[in-house]
């Protein structure tokens, strides 16, 4: 269905052009002055200079017309030129029926269904997942799911970094402590041989012992670049080694954002773009773009434009290994040869906003998609401790994510202190929802851009603007739906308004269609989080203000039902989007 300021704005258009004045003038947005008015329109002063007249005797024209129409309760001129515009109650109720009769409760479907790859989470195999990885992990999936909800096609990928030096650490420390295990043999035969069975805490051990050794010890360091270059190449023993690596560490990494709440569609890694690297080389060979430097083999992405030197991108490094440019290349074009993507987004630290700029122009002056492909960076800022620096652990060192994890939810099952969850799974499974919608929703009501202060306690906190406000203000009104016996779904109702907390409610709801828009139109999680926290302000008021339980008028007392019903089931979208699961009481 179309939303209210969609079928406002072609409202007010028409009334432009009726009067004589181009109908795109007639755009109308929600009032920033709700004492005043619902809505407004100020095409009146654009109007001004270009038919040379007044914008208030524009806007007085418009205004009489609009004044005609039914829906309108009130069409108003302020000086020098506004159009205030205010709704009737039948007109908003109408609107209101229609979302809930609207399987999708409102939310706008895009007409022309695209295809997006949403890369995100990007963790490290053989290492474990840090606070680091929280961010790109909640606001990429808080992206899918919103791209989802809107009708669009959406494969995620964890795109797992499995193929560089990383590997290569572990390998050579795995094969300095174990010499004699049969894949570090000549003789190895991966149809036959196996290699021994690893676990997390021996990788979470080993790779940090391994980085730490390269930086002091050369000949440990050359090593590792060797074991690299010879998995890039296909080693049989390393590679049956690095398939158990990836068994183990994938288990783990996907018990981990499981707790978020976030899944992906695909878990490929670099290696799966091992077999476009060569592809992408020719293309690059036939356009005349790879020349080699300093013993690299590099393109230049620099523009007449840019305001500063742009380094050109390295494709084989000077021992002929790939780098990260060189796999996101190839992953282009694996994505375009599977999927013909109309969207590539990349959720990941707005830091390296410098290396997906040379990535997209190497792939665009390489063809590798479409000129019309959007490919398109969506970084994001740092979480921070209270001294405003990134956060660490007590020690100085950085914390890892299961470990925030565990922390979060322990503090959310101490703080939980009602009487009715007696049971102890029950009790830990609501603390475990109560937990990560406070670090989810404290991540992602700020703007992915800005960098933000984790603070617990105030995310923790019942009131205010929290993910536990609104999993409260869900389990409040599931309390009244449950005493009014109506926590079945029921004909919706809702005939006459009957108090202004009533229609303000009734107005946020009909206009979270439009944040949906602005939402995906911005990539920006933020307004779905301050939506969700108006429904809820304006619910509680409603609430307050309504004695729903005790109400002796039938009329009213369905009314108000029907509408905590509708409440209840947006709230909970909204949440879904978010990835916050809803509970039943707390």
């Amino acid at each position: 269905m179309e939303t209210t300021l969609r079928v406002l704005t072609n409202v007010v258009s028409e009334a432009f052009q009726k009067c004589g004045y181009d109908k795109s003038l007639g755009n109308v947005t929600e009032s920033n002055r709700l004492d005043l008015c619902q809505f407004q329109c100020n095409g009146a002063f654009t109007a001004a200079k270009t038919y040379r007249k007044s914008p208030i005797l524009i806007a007085d024209d418009i205004a009489a017309l609009l004044k005609e129409n039914h829906i309108f309760q009130k069409a108003e001129v302020a000086a020098p030129g506004f159009i205030n515009l205010t709704l009737t109650d039948e007109y908003m109720l109408n609107i209101l029926h229609k979302i809930a009769d609207d399987v999708n409760i409102g939310i706008p479907q895009i007409e022309s269904s695209e295809t997006i790859v949403l890369d995100y989470g990007g963790p490290n195999i053989a290492k474990p997942l840090h606070v680091g990885h929280l961010r790109a992990a909640i606001i990429g999936e808080s992206l899918k799911r919103l791209a989802k909800s809107m009708g669009m096609r959406v494969t995620s990928d964890a795109h797992l970094g499995d193929w560089g030096l990383q590997i290569g650490l572990v390998i050579a420390e795995l094969e300095e402590r174990n010499p004699l295990w049969n894949c570090f043999s000549s003789a190895f035969n991966a149809d036959i041989n196996t290699v021994p069975t690893l676990s997390v805490s021996m990788l979470n051990e080993i790779y940090p012992f391994a980085s730490r050794k390269s930086k002091i010890d050369k000949l440990f360091k050359s090593k590792a670049d060797r074991a690299t270059f010879k998995l890039q190449n296909g080693h049989d023993g390393y590679t049956a080694l690095w398939k158990e690596i990836m068994r183990v560490s994938i288990s783990d990494l996907k018990e981990n954002y499981n707790k978020l709440n976030v899944n992906f569609d695909l878990w490929y890694g670099e290696s799966d773009s091992e077999k476009y690297i060569n592809v992408l080389i020719n293309k690059l060979v036939e356009r005349g773009l790879l020349y080699k430097s300093e013993g690299a083999m590099v393109v230049d992405v620099e523009e007449e434009t840019d305001k500063s030197s742009m380094p050109p991108v390295i494709i084989k490094k000077t021992d002929n290994t790939s780098n990260y440019a060189t796999t996101d290349l190839a992953t282009i074009i694996q994505r375009q040869k599977d999927f013909a993507p109309d969207k590539i987004w990349y959720v990941v630290d707005k830091r390296q906003s410098l290396h997906f700029t040379q990535v997209f122009r190497c792939a665009r002056k390489a063809g590798l998609v479409p000129q019309k492909t959007e490919l398109e960076h969506l970084g994001f800022g740092t979480m921070n401790g209270s001294d405003g620096k990134p956060y660490k652990t007590r020690d100085g060192g950085v914390m890892r994510l299961s470990d925030l994890l565990d922390t979060i939810i322990n503090a959310s099952y101490e703080k939980i202190n009602t009487p009715w969850l007696t049971a102890e799974d029950e009790k830990k499974e609501v603390a475990r929802r109560i937990g990560i919608a406070a670090v989810k929703f404290g991540d992602l009501v700020n703007h992915r851009l800005k960098d933000y202060i984790f603070d617990l306690d105030r995310f923790l906190s019942f009131e205010g603007k929290t993910g536990v406000y609104l999993l409260y203000t869900i389990t409040r009104i599931n309390s009244i739906l449950k005493k009014v016996n109506d926590l079945k779904e029921l004909e919706f109702n809702c005939p006459q308004i009957f108090t202004d907390a009533e229609r303000n409610l009734i107005f946020s709801i009909i206009l979270s269609g439009e944040t949906f828009l602005k939402a995906i139109r911005e990539k920006a999680p933020n307004i779905i989080c301050e939506n969700a926290f108006r429904l809820a302000s304006d619910f509680s008021n409603f609430y307050h203000t309504n004695n729903i339980i005790n109400e002796t008028d039938e009329l009213k007392k369905a009314t108000w039902v029907s509408l905590c019903i509708l409440t209840r089931k947006l709230l909970i979208k909204h949440l879904d989007v978010l990835g916050i699961e809803p509970v039943e009481r707390m």
